[in-house]
């Protein structure tokens, strides 16, 4: 395994643990989705700037754009329950009450 891409799996793995071991904040998890999109991003064109084909190369950036549009509906998300839960922790969320 090369260095490059020890890092990006190393980063996507570490996205992924501090998504699934520190739930507290909506703001944490929606930082450490944006870690796991960015190294899926960077493990992407590193992919196909290796196979030097233009095939390829729209895939990066519409991933890129994919999660744009996941972190505007996120952070839409952590406002609305702020502003009606007064919090962002994601223990005093309740799915079952209106």
């Amino acid at each position: 395994m090369t260095p490059v891409h020890f890092s990006f799996s190393s980063a996507f793995i570490l996205g992924l643990m501090g998504l699934a071991l520190h739930r507290t904040h909506l703001l944490s998890a929606l930082l450490c989705l944006e870690g796991m999109m960015l190294s899926l991003f960077i493990a992407l064109a590193l992919w196909t700037l290796q196979f030097e084909s233009t095939a390829f190369s729209t895939a990066p950036m519409l991933l890129l754009a994919f999660s744009a549009c996941e972190a505007s509906t996120g952070l839409a998300l952590l406002v609305a329950t702020t502003r009606t839960h007064g919090t962002d922790r994601l223990q005093n969320l309740n799915l079952l009450q209106c």
